[in-house]
């Protein structure tokens, strides 16, 4: 692919200069220097912000339409005037194209493009193939482990609440396997009949190889089979007279169904493939998607993309699949509850991209049909839930912006906290919360690294932590038009933690940044807060029953929430450290070899070259690496 010469006509303008042209003529003048090839296309603004990401298969006759007034929706027409310049990256097909056009849209996030605002990994179950007792569990991300995999789920409780089922239903094992080479004996698990007990040798490796293929078959969608299996089994051992054998087969029949019954939504004529409907009200539109895998219904998760009043539902749709597949591997089979206008381009992006064919229906009657009905109702639904939410969570923030004096309801709201132990394992917590609520994929925690800090000191690590973000705001988004900068800070504390910020704010030169102090007032009691304002004499409060401060409440309780989990995780990681994970070339796998022949990371770091030697695993060179390394500390 080839990008346009950046000298072009109008590629960097100034909003400050009346030559240039904007909209249709600086447009028109663009189609000059194009040609039939199939590329994307961005419109960008006076700022040279992107207005818009477009893809074509002729790129001359689709900036060609854009030149003409007339025929253009209102919101088209408003993008088109907004234009000042235009940038073109040729392709050598039009499929390439779509890729690359879902990608740029996914990166510039463009005003006018529909954007999907949510779009995380999903998880899947893994049965490891490298150990001769495999466990069981979740994983999330590449797939670089060596197994099988099913998934994907739609949320990590999904994959949670299979797991534990599965667990009940085949005794695998869900431990480390650093913990399983430890076991002297069964552990609780066993006890309560979760777990066949490998590690001490209470089952064959034969015989948990049966109940690994069996999980695998049941995941497979095999599940039937299993369950006729196991009856069976059971009638025999009952017939036996094994009455606590058989109630064990009893149990896991009955963990089996559990998942089954669980599923909701449960195929019969569909094996593979995504539910995808689209409900839309009001400009704003949800995205449900159901995952079915292997005849199984693997749960579902709602999505709000950026619409607008003026989109097609074909267009939200064809940009929904574009975007949510480009990092993602489809099914055999999507499912949708409109058509797309793009289908055969889209149909051969998506199969070019998983190495097989992908098909895509928008079923009329039968099954599919009822299966997309289902879903829409479940996006209908869970619009109108976030809809009302929304309302009240606008009500919330401009009874925020009279309460605190603001100009006009924040759209950011950045919420700081800090937690420690007696200074210990320092860390400071930002959770972001505006119109739709908490913005989980916004928080950040910050490790406290300054040395010169008394331990202890809530002032200094809240100067440290502000200062350090208003310098990554100050060079990630200078001209604050990315949407990252704050409307209001809220520090948990009172003046003096409020006037730490101010004097971090004035020293990097911001003045309007609107900074309140949250303090738990009299009796530290929830319900009798007071607020303080940088440089006031007095605090103030809100009324005991004011809404407001309820919200209020929220965030300073979820700063916290989130501080002290990240604290909390830092000092496990801490209480685990031991000085051999600062050597060179010492894994987790002869760190455990070297802690047990010598009982403790402190013997190791006395022992004498000879005896690093014995240790089994280490190297004479390994040896001579650990030996020099606490000799030379030391």
């Amino acid at each position: 692919m080839t990008e346009s010469d950046p000298s072009q006509p109008f590629e960097a303008v100034s909003e400050d200069d009346p030559e240039r042209p904007l909209g249709y003529a600086c447009i028109q003048a663009y189609l000059k220097t194009l040609d039939g090839s199939p590329g994307v296309y961005r419109m960008l603004d006076a700022q040279a912000r992107v207005l818009y990401v477009g893809k074509a298969r002729n790129l001359k006759a689709r900036v060609s339409n854009y030149s003409r007034p007339g025929n253009h929706s209102g919101r088209i027409d408003r993008m088109i005037r907004e234009t000042a310049s235009m940038m073109f990256l040729t392709t050598r097909t039009e499929t390439e194209a779509l890729l690359l056009e879902q990608n740029l849209i996914k990166q510039l996030k463009p005003k006018y493009n529909v954007l999907l605002r949510d779009d995380k990994s999903f998880p899947n179950i893994l049965v490891p193939n490298d150990h001769p007792f495999p466990m069981i569990k979740k994983h999330r991300g590449a797939k670089k482990e060596k197994g099988t995999y099913f998934g994907p789920f739609a949320s990590a409780g999904a994959v949670n609440r299979t797991l534990n089922q599965l667990q009940k239903a085949f005794l695998l094992r869900n431990c480390t396997d650093s913990t399983f080479d430890a076991r002297t004996r069964p552990c609780l698990l066993y006890q309560i009949k979760r777990c066949s007990g490998p590690c001490v040798g209470l089952i064959s490796r034969a015989d948990y190889a049966a109940s690994v293929a069996d999980a695998e078959r049941f995941l497979s969608g095999k599940s039937t089979k299993v369950q006729e299996e196991l009856a069976v089994e059971m009638q025999k051992a009952s017939d036996a007279m094994e009455f606590e054998r058989a109630a064990a087969l009893r149990d896991r029949i009955r963990a089996l169904t559990h998942v089954q019954g669980t599923q909701g939504i449960n195929p019969k004529g569909v094996t593979e493939a995504d539910i995808i409907a689209l409900y839309m009200e009001s400009g704003q539109a949800c995205v449900q998607v159901f995952f079915i895998r292997s005849g199984q219904n693997w749960g579902n998760r709602d999505f709000y993309p950026r619409a607008g009043t003026e989109v097609s539902a074909a267009e939200v749709m064809e940009a929904f699949l574009g975007q949510f597949y480009d990092n993602k591997e489809p099914p055999r089979q999507l499912i949708l509850s409109d058509g797309i206008e793009n289908l055969d381009l889209m149909v051969a992006a998506l199969s070019e991209k998983a190495g097989r064919k992908v098909e895509i229906l928008v079923p009329q009657r039968g099954e599919k049909a009822e299966l997309v009905a289902s879903a829409q109702r479940n996006a209908a639904e869970s619009l109108a839930r976030r809809m009302s939410e929304s309302a009240t969570q606008g009500r919330l923030l401009r009874g925020l912006a009279e309460a605190f004096g603001l100009d006009a309801a924040p759209n950011r709201i950045e919420v700081y906290d800090n937690s420690h132990i007696m200074g210990t394992n320092a860390v400071g917590g930002m959770i972001v919360a505006g119109p739709d609520g908490f913005m989980k994929n916004a928080y950040r925690k910050f490790n406290i690294k300054g040395d010169d800090l008394t331990p202890g000191d809530d002032f200094g690590m809240m100067k440290e932590v502000l200062s350090r973000r208003i310098t990554r705001l100050q060079k990630e988004d200078p001209d604050r038009t990315k949407g990252h900068w704050p409307d209001l800070l809220l520090i948990d504390g009172g003046a003096g933690q409020v006037n730490a910020v101010a004097e971090i704010l004035r020293e990097h030169g911001v003045e309007d940044l609107a900074v309140i102090g949250v303090a738990k007032g009299i009796d530290r009691d929830h319900g009798k807060e007071e607020f303080h304002r940088p440089g006031a004499l007095r605090p103030f409060a809100l009324r005991h029953n004011d809404p407001v401060l309820y919200f209020v409440q929220r965030l300073r309780d979820e700063a916290h929430r989130f501080a002290i989990g990240t604290h909390r995780a830092k000092r496990a990681k801490a209480v685990g450290a031991t000085p051999l994970d600062e050597v060179p070339g010492v894994g987790a796998s002869r760190k455990r070899a070297l802690l047990a022949h010598f009982g403790s990371a402190k013997a190791v770091s006395r022992a004498d070259l000879a005896d690093l030697k014995a240790v089994d695993g280490i190297s004479a060179s390994l040896a001579q690496k650990i030996y020099d390394f606490f000799h030379e500390k030391g």
